[in-house]
């Protein structure tokens, strides 16, 4: 058997990434930092934008979204990033059989001729969601990848079909990665070869939140202390009734909740937030822009609701709010069990508690401790992990890496 080489592995391949947003989003989530980081070793990454599972609402944010697709959607590939993006043009409602039977055939052609294009040959397909298993014959992919996020079943608004979608994509998957004990456990009842990978973060970027420089223009506004929230600002995640209760109990504190209200929940309504005196609903900020946010904050809270969707997440902030230094405090997520580094709490009594604590005990040496903790957890890390897996079954049934 020849040696593996795990680099060569996800080097110089043609990659078709079906993901689950567009790639423009206003948050960057796993698909965006590792198709990016793909792209800039030298593959020639397609990725395929949301194929519109969730039902749309008619909500500002989702006709805007419907009206670019429209405008997208039977164009070509456009290259942004370093990659090259297709918006498939397919109808909104994948809940009808029928409607089902139609979208794996535009999906189908729209793919194969976009890959065509690009000079796709057997390209690797490494898909978020399952409704990927309709380009498998098209494709003929060398190698099938399933990158689960999230419990789609725990989704009210994904339309139905999506479960035994997985169910069969998984069982063909050469590949698993769950980002999730829960997703681990669950997904290896249905696929042969399960790995478990957390979300992890730029975390050489969020580092530089521990050394001087500029803060936030808006953060910087606050009366200390700074208590910060990042990421989509949505109620089908969050606990708004626990952040408002939290901003009582300390009206001294500044809760500071920076990123876009909606995004996958356009119903969500921050009015009751927005009326606390203390908590600042500071906007969507760049994903290169938040050192400046953290470094003005006193310490970061994951404030989830406990529910069927939020069980299986691992929040991407984690080792964000880590590599930057912050002491974190969150409700108890089952994902946030084996880091060590962040404190639980299942009340907004028990999480102000918690904060005051970390507050009072707070320092650089603490601090530069976490991000040390934290700089294990790369995207570049998870990247060689991920190679050297995909080199071991390609050293094992013999194909090594297309030329």
């Amino acid at each position: 058997m020849a040696p593996v080489n795990a680099q060569a592995s996800l080097e110089g391949r043609d990659i078709v990434c079906v993901g689950f947003a567009d790639w423009d989003a206003d948050l960057w989530t796993n698909q965006h930092h590792l198709m990016s980081r793909l792209a800039a070793a030298g593959n020639t990454v397609l990725f395929v934008e949301s194929l519109g599972l969730r039902r749309p609402e008619l909500a500002r944010r989702d006709i805007s979204r419907i009206w670019r697709r429209l405008r997208r959607g039977l164009s070509p590939p456009r290259a942004v990033d370093g990659l090259h993006v297709l918006s498939p043009l397919l109808i909104p409602a994948h809940g009808h059989r029928l409607v089902r039977a139609i979208n794996r055939r535009l999906l189908g052609a729209l793919v194969s001729r976009a890959a065509r294009r690009l000079g796709m040959r057997r390209p690797i397909l490494w898909a978020y969601v399952p409704q990927a298993e309709s380009l498998i014959d098209v494709l003929d992919p060398s190698l099938l990848v399933y990158h689960c996020v999230d419990d789609i079943a725990a989704h009210e608004r994904i339309d139905t079909g999506a479960v035994a979608a997985e169910e069969r994509y998984a069982a063909r998957a050469d590949i698993v990665l769950a980002s999730s004990p829960p997703l681990a456990e669950r997904l290896r009842r249905l696929a042969r070869n399960v790995i478990y990978a957390p979300n992890v973060a730029d975390t050489e970027l969020f580092a530089g939140a521990l050394h001087p420089g500029p803060v936030d223009p808006a953060m910087e506004a606050l009366p200390h202390p700074r208590i910060l929230f990042t990421g989509a600002i949505v109620q089908i995640k969050l606990d708004f009734e626990l952040i408002g209760e939290l901003a009582r109990l300390r009206p001294d504190w500044s809760i500071a909740l920076v990123g876009p209200v909606g995004p996958g929940d356009p119903s969500t309504d921050v009015s009751a937030l927005a009326a606390q005196p203390n908590i600042h609903l500071l906007g969507h900020r760049p994903h290169v822009a938040l050192p400046s946010v953290l470094r003005g904050a006193d310490a970061a809270i994951i404030p989830y609701a406990i529910n069927q969707l939020t069980r299986s997440i691992f929040p991407m902030k984690v080792y964000e709010y880590l590599a930057a230094g912050l002491p974190v405090v969150a409700t108890p997520l089952p994902s946030l069990a084996e880091v060590g580094e962040i404190a639980t709490g299942t009340s907004a009594s028990e999480m102000a508690a918690l904060l005051d604590r970390a507050l009072a005990e707070d320092g650089p040496q603490r601090r530069a401790e976490r991000s040390r903790i934290a700089s294990r957890h790369s995207w570049d890390a998870r990247l060689r992990e991920i190679a050297e897996a995909i080199a071991s079954i390609e050293a094992a049934d013999g194909t090594g890496v297309p030329g």
